[in-house]
């Protein structure tokens, strides 16, 4: 009986898995693993891998004798190393179109919550008081704000699509997207160093990559606009945790919101816990019913073709379907 190894997940079962798996003769094995040593004799002999956050390094994918695919549980690829499962021959498949108007929405969510000072008001009203809660140059009016995107695929096109109702002006930097593209949209093209320095508001949407790991770090921050907001709920490792914890403590930025970050989860004893304008969340902005079904259901649909001999899709690594 071919087995599908599910190494981690954070569903409370994995019901909607095994409806799709068991009815084709598919065993489902699973765990909770969290460092390559526990990884390796649940993956040895699966014949697929689905993965969320267990770090599928080579050594790993290396120890994979059978598996004809490595499925994540999400968009983002980073936990799995790409090259190493290209070399063996093994497709990795992602989800890419789940979740994107759940993110979409937190984004949206998260500027408003910021550019309205709305935590800081509401905690205001619990403590008994009544009035501002903050000066008021930090109240803003979105039609006055540039925003800058960074990254324009799925994700931070429908997060321009939701700016639009706000009348704000949009910058995107993505370098692998033309500038007639983002034009289209009703947006400008520019640099990272121009991106950063004319906006109020910036919100990032790429993936981690070794280009843009710690993307915002002393150095770009130091170029952005004074008193700039910035939102995260793409990547962690995006920004330089030092660096903006710097920032947000000296007033260079104003607010940040996160959704994620490096690490997860934030350290205890961490600022970002505890400093006023910071509003944090546990990586929860792709959550919503219908997503985390989605995201299940096709994990599980990517892991049954490969083991049925049908064409893969969502392959990111560069290694042709078998079919």
């Amino acid at each position: 009986m071919p087995t599908v190894a599910i190494t981690d997940y954070t569903f409370p079962n994995l019901d909607i898995e095994r409806s799709i798996l068991e009815p084709l003769g598919i065993e489902i094995v699973h765990g909770q693993c969290k460092t390559p040593e526990l990884l390796i004799p649940l993956v040895e002999n699966a014949d697929a891998v689905i993965t969320q956050f267990a770090p599928v390094n080579a050594v790993v994918i290396e120890a994979m004798k059978r598996s004809k695919v490595i499925v994540r549980y999400g968009i983002g690829v980073d936990n799995v190393d790409l090259q190493a499962a290209q070399s063996r021959g093994i497709p990795v498949c992602n989800i890419p179109d789940y979740c994107i108007d759940e993110v979409a929405d937190h984004t949206l969510a998260f500027i408003l919550a910021t550019t309205r000072q709305v935590v800081p008001n509401c905690l205001h009203i619990r403590e008994g008081k009544w009035g501002l809660a903050s000066d008021l140059t930090q109240m803003r009016t979105m039609k006055d704000q540039t925003v800058g995107v960074v990254g324009f695929g799925r994700i931070g096109r429908e997060v321009v699509a939701r700016l639009k109702a706000f009348k704000t002006r949009v910058l995107v930097f993505d370098p692998v997207v033309d500038a007639a593209t983002i034009q289209e949209y009703g947006c400008e093209g520019v640099n990272l160093a121009r991106l950063l320095a004319e906006s109020d508001i910036v919100t990032l949407h790429c993936p981690s990559t070794a280009q843009t790991k710690k993307l915002l770090r002393a150095e770009t921050i130091s170029g952005m606009k004074p008193g700039a907001i910035v939102i995260n709920l793409a990547r962690g490792d995006l920004i330089d945790t030092a660096s903006m914890v710097d920032a947000l403590s000296s007033g260079k930025w104003s607010a940040a919101a996160i959704d994620v970050c490096d690490p997860e989860p934030i350290p205890a004893d961490s600022l970002l816990r505890s400093l006023p304008n910071v509003i944090s969340a546990s990586h929860i902005a792709s959550a919503s019913v219908r997503a985390v079904r989605k995201l299940r259901e096709t994990a599980a649909m990517h892991a049954a073709a490969a083991l049925t001999n049908q064409p893969l899709q969502h392959i990111v690594n560069g290694v042709p379907s078998p079919v």
